[in-house]
């Protein structure tokens, strides 16, 4: 017959192996499950990852019912360095092509180079022009532009933020690793106010290019709510090269696909 004390030391050595068996776990959490702030004030983002150069994305979005349909554009970005106010910045030109004029659009944006915190932000599209002087404290419409139709436009912030119109260069500065989320405050100049966005590292993915190579690929997501229907965004970007190559997004049962595509013809 097993005796009282005997039961009592092993009650008391399974309490312990579950206690030690709680704290592996919520080790092993802290350790997978790291949440890093990208701002200005906290986690900044890596600017020598960013590439200068062309890139081009075949978009495309799939609809509801129509599966013998594809809306298809071609996005350029083009990246560059140059001065201004003797502060060096990145400079990205960004053409929408699509069917026919009316869906081409065209945006100039200038970003820090030592932190992407953003200066100016324009976009042209159908004979209009909005465009705004950025800063760590706010936006105002530039009164350099003329026709500005964001003419009188002024934002307070209390913290600075990142433009949200660049979310493809600011996702390939980001240092990806396996359970990480980030939170970046984004903001799309002239609609909602600033905001924390949370971007998680699902898992990684090998994806072939087009001469058959096979990149190992970080898979980056993001899921939230708009308009009272759900979201989700998922993106892969490359281990080695810190290229967005792929994005999905989607809505309401519509689907849209953005694939980076090799610098084979010009711009």
């Amino acid at each position: 017959m097993t005796s009282f004390g005997t039961v009592l030391r092993c009650n008391t050595l399974l309490i312990r192996i579950c206690l030690l068996c709680i704290l592996c776990i919520s080790v092993t959490q802290s350790v997978f499950a790291q949440t890093d702030t990208i701002d200005q004030r906290h986690h900044k983002l890596d600017t020598r990852l960013l590439k200068t150069g062309m890139r081009q994305y075949l978009v495309y979005f799939q609809f509801p019912g129509k599966p013998d349909r594809l809306d298809l554009s071609l996005w350029v970005r083009d990246i560059g360095k140059t001065t201004v106010n003797n502060q060096p910045v990145f400079t990205v030109h960004q053409f929408w092509y699509g069917a026919d004029s009316l869906r081409y659009s065209r945006f100039v944006s200038f970003n820090s180079v030592t932190d992407f915190s953003p200066v100016y932000h324009a976009a042209f599209r159908g004979g209009r022009s909005i465009a705004y002087n950025w800063s760590a404290t706010g936006v105002t419409a530039a009164d350099t532009v003329e026709g500005n139709a964001a003419a009188g436009y002024k934002l307070d912030f209390d913290q600075p933020n990142y433009n949200w119109h660049l979310d493809i260069e600011t996702f390939e500065m980001l240092p990806l690793a396996a359970g990480k989320t980030f939170l970046i405050n984004f903001y799309d100049a002239g609609l909602d106010p600033p905001k924390y966005v949370a971007y998680s590292v699902t898992g990684s993915e090998v994806l072939a290019t087009l001469d058959n190579r096979q990149v190992d690929c970080w898979k980056l997501q993001t899921k939230g709510d708009y308009k009272g229907m759900s979201y989700v965004q998922t993106y892969w970007i490359s281990k080695a090269g810190h290229e967005l190559l792929k994005e999905v997004d989607e809505y309401g049962g519509l689907f849209r696909y953005k694939v980076k595509l090799p610098g084979l013809a010009p711009n």
